[in-house]
């Protein structure tokens, strides 16, 4: 047997407590940076399998096991629930009124506490030291800078390849990950303009918010039609805008909410910049009496798989699963944080996706062309990936990826 086949031999084995694990955390759901029963399991897990273990970040917790000479690999899971009301009724389904893990972070939890336990019974196949890490806060972009701020990298040693995964609702049993950017940038801003309150009936003695905002909305259209080089990704929408509360009042201030993503941190600067040029334009067009605020928040990094490290994985998964299990991912304009961790320590690292869908449910889907009605996708409050294969794949592909580095046979 090679060196994945010894470590996950024992697998099997481990399921029943992992589902039991998956059912719970399932269960019992906790919000971002409120993650604390979720970090007692895993801190107790860990601390039973034989880690050093250390919360970093309020409820980030890391374990580290030592195992002789050799490479450093660095496995990432995120722990934080969403403030959904879940609907898949489910007999585990959450006990939490109006929480869910409806992104499927219990599934990753499990699963990397799940290659945790077998690397540490398999410490014999491989030389080198393996951290698993458990990031809190995914959801809001706020739980891997929490672990930097608190001195990640001078807490656990530093590794030399960063690892994570996410699962989705593709068929389970399959995996897919892709070089360069996989994961969009993202940002979201609240800008408040100001302007002169009056009487509707008094416009001439106003400066009309309102109309101001809407000149900045339409604006806003022209920076990915005319500001964008074709071919480079964007996307800007306006997602609220809110102003006044009475027919016959014209405010004295508006707000915009708007969402950024990007797959170029060149573009992201180039658009972000132009969104302060115009709204600050806009302003000054209208006599705006202050200049407007920009806040920036829910702020995520483009995750952009670095290339050797990519190729290296996607061999040690096609030659664990076969060819026809492991596929080539599609860029997603969704968004994760976990890149500021290996940017941190300024090491390569790649982010693949796991498949949670039931296979035959996805299969008829897809023969009727109904995925996206069919299948729910994650942030659904009927997001439930199964249990079987999904668990046992997430296992493997951790325990794959890392012994790819650390492998005695390497």
């Amino acid at each position: 047997m090679n060196s994945s086949e010894t470590v996950l031999a024992g697998l099997d084995s481990e399921l029943g407590w992992l589902r039991e694990t998956y059912t719970r955390l399932h269960r019992h759901p906790e919000l971002s940076l409120e993650e604390h029963e979720t970090s007692k399991i895993v801190e107790e897990k860990l601390t039973a399998f034989g880690y050093s273990v250390t919360r970093i970040g309020g409820t980030g917790v890391v374990g580290v096991l030592a195992n002789g000479v050799g490479p450093t690999v660095l496995a990432r899971a995120d722990m934080d629930a969403l403030p959904v009301t879940e609907a898949t009724g489910l007999s585990y389904a959450s006990a939490v009124d109006g929480i869910m893990h409806a992104c499927g972070h219990d599934v990753h939890v499990s699963a990397l506490l799940g290659a945790a336990k077998l690397m540490a019974d398999g410490r014999g196949a491989w030389s080198g030291t393996y951290i698993a890490l458990f990031q809190p806060a995914e959801e809001i972009g706020a739980g891997s800078k929490a672990m930097v701020d608190d001195g990640l990298v001078t807490k656990v040693p530093r590794p030399d390849v960063a690892l994570a995964q996410h699962v989705m609702p593709v068929p389970a049993g399959m995996v897919a990950t892709t070089d360069g950017p996989v994961l969009s940038a993202g940002d979201s801003l609240k800008i408040t303009v100001y302007g002169k309150g009056a009487h509707g009936s008094m416009p001439h003695m106003s400066v009309d918010p309102v109309v101001l905002a809407s000149s900045i909305v339409l604006r806003l259209q022209s920076i990915v039609s005319r500001e964008t080089r074709p071919g480079d990704f964007a996307v800007v929408t306006v997602g609220a805008l809110n102003a006044g509360a009475k027919s016959n009042i014209i405010p004295d201030r508006a707000t915009l909410l708007l969402n950024i993503r990007t797959y170029d941190n060149q573009v992201r600067a180039t658009v972000l910049a132009a969104i302060e040029r115009i709204v600050n334009g806009e302003c000054a067009a209208a006599g705006s009496p202050r200049e407007p605020d920009f806040e920036y928040y829910d702020q995520f990094p483009l995750t952009s798989n670095d290339a050797d490290v990519t190729e290296q994985v996607r061999a040690a998964f096609s030659a664990h699963f076969g060819a026809d299990a492991v596929h080539r991912a599609e860029r997603q304009t969704a968004s994760e944080d976990f890149s500021r961790i290996p940017d941190a320590f300024d090491v390569p690292y790649t982010f693949w996706i796991l498949g949670g869908a039931d296979p035959d449910a996805y299969r008829a889907a897809a023969a009727k062309g109904t995925v996206s009605q069919d299948i729910p996708g994650n942030h659904s409050p009927f997001f439930a990936p199964v249990i079987d294969p999904t668990l046992s794949m997430g296992v493997q592909t951790h325990v794959v990826a890392a012994l790819s580095y650390l492998s005695k046979e390497k």
